[in-house]
């Protein structure tokens, strides 16, 4: 079978792997949708993710769906051959962090695709995967694998407005329209935010932040721009740079709480704290997620507008050119990986047009 390989800093290969077989606990799934997360292209731009460095070989990948092939001794779940999507953490269940329900931080996780630990945890883009049978989740009634593949980096932008506590008739900044940052704009909605403003320096994110249900976009090097909040009373910074922290830390009301959730540079970043102290803000961060994943499936099942961040989906043999396209944030929102697609087939790719246009209102 093949599989989705980074070697090192701008290594990465389509490789021949060996077909796993599913041990006591574990499911075998075929694979059929993995998203390009913004982690993966750290791997292959960077060599890391923050503090986390690849040392050897690693299959990327754990915004993965599929369906069930078969369980080893001891394992139940879905039947064989139905649709599931793989909850990609198994956290140890016994640290001060699990005991506390916060597993999502777990000291001693597992994580597919990460490089956090060394054997690294090989991820999921391949064409089998072995994961344990626990983390399986059916697929609700009418959701399309397609679409239950933004399962993962939803329940993400899920647990970052939880950390942000009420958000129901609040008005909410998000700094950064990548994918993630579009998901928290949608993920704020359903949770009652009256408006959503969203930042970017590009007009083809800020135009997929609309699709996504923005109220109000504006471009993040136009100090000018009059869809500028005077102030707001929660803010979500998903750009991953301190420039975004520093503009939620300024434009948060007193009081406000501002969430980071963008992975930030190793070392250190400056940004106004200042503020936190004359303002009395809450910084909060917001770190992967737990029980949401099964919340993220019930939310997409009902709402066919996600298909729409969808930018394209590439067949596995061409790898390289989707990390391209996804690392491309003027040309893609979210970029899957098609594993049933044989190389030579037709690429699909989203609508031609911009998906929303960016307005304020």
């Amino acid at each position: 079978m093949l599989g989705c390989v980074i070697h090192g800093q701008g290594d990465l290969r389509v490789d021949e792997l060996p077909v796993p077989s599913a041990g006591p606990g574990e499911a075998l799934v075929a694979v059929r949708y993995g998203g390009v997360c913004g982690s993966d292209l750290h791997y292959w731009r960077h060599g890391g993710v923050g503090d986390f460095r690849l040392r050897e070989p690693m299959v990327l990948g754990h915004e993965v769906v599929g369906t069930v092939l078969s369980y080893g001794d001891g394992a139940t779940g879905p039947a064989p051959g139905t649709a599931v999507a793989v909850h990609p953490a198994t956290p140890c269940g016994v640290c001060p962090e699990c005991a506390d329900g916060r597993a999502n931080v777990c000291r001693d996780t597992r994580y597919l695709g990460s490089a956090a630990r060394t054997p690294h945890v090989q991820g999921g883009f391949a064409a089998r995967v072995v994961v344990p049978a626990r983390q399986l989740r059916e697929l609700p009634a009418g959701l399309p694998l397609r679409r239950a593949a933004l399962a993962e980096p939803l329940s993400v932008a899920l647990h970052a407005v939880r950390r942000a506590g009420a958000v129901k008739d609040r008005h909410v900044l998000v700094t950064g329209a990548g994918p993630i940052g579009c998901l928290v704009v949608a993920a704020a909605k359903a949770a009652g935010a009256a408006r959503v403003t969203v930042t970017d320096l590009l007009p083809q994110a800020l135009s997929y932040a609309v699709a996504a249900g923005a109220d109000a976009v504006v471009r993040a090097d136009d100090p000018a721009d009059p869809g500028w909040p005077t102030e707001v009373d929660v803010a979500i910074e998903a750009s991953g740079v301190a420039a975004g922290l520093d503009t939620c830390l300024r434009l948060v009301r007193r009081g406000g709480v501002v969430v980071q959730l963008g992975m930030l540079p190793p070392g250190q970043s400056p940004f106004a704290g200042n503020l936190v102290v004359s303002r009395e803000i809450e910084l909060r961060g917001a770190f992967r997620f737990d029980e949401e994943f099964d919340d993220a499936l019930v939310l997409l099942a009902a709402e066919p507008r996600f298909d729409s961040l969808v930018s394209a989906v590439v067949p596995l043999a061409a790898a390289e050119s989707a990390f391209t396209l996804a690392a491309d944030r003027g040309r893609s929102c979210k970029v899957l990986l098609d594993f049933e697609v044989e190389q030579g087939q037709t690429v699909y790719r989203g609508p031609q047009q911009s998906p929303g246009t960016p307005g304020r209102s």
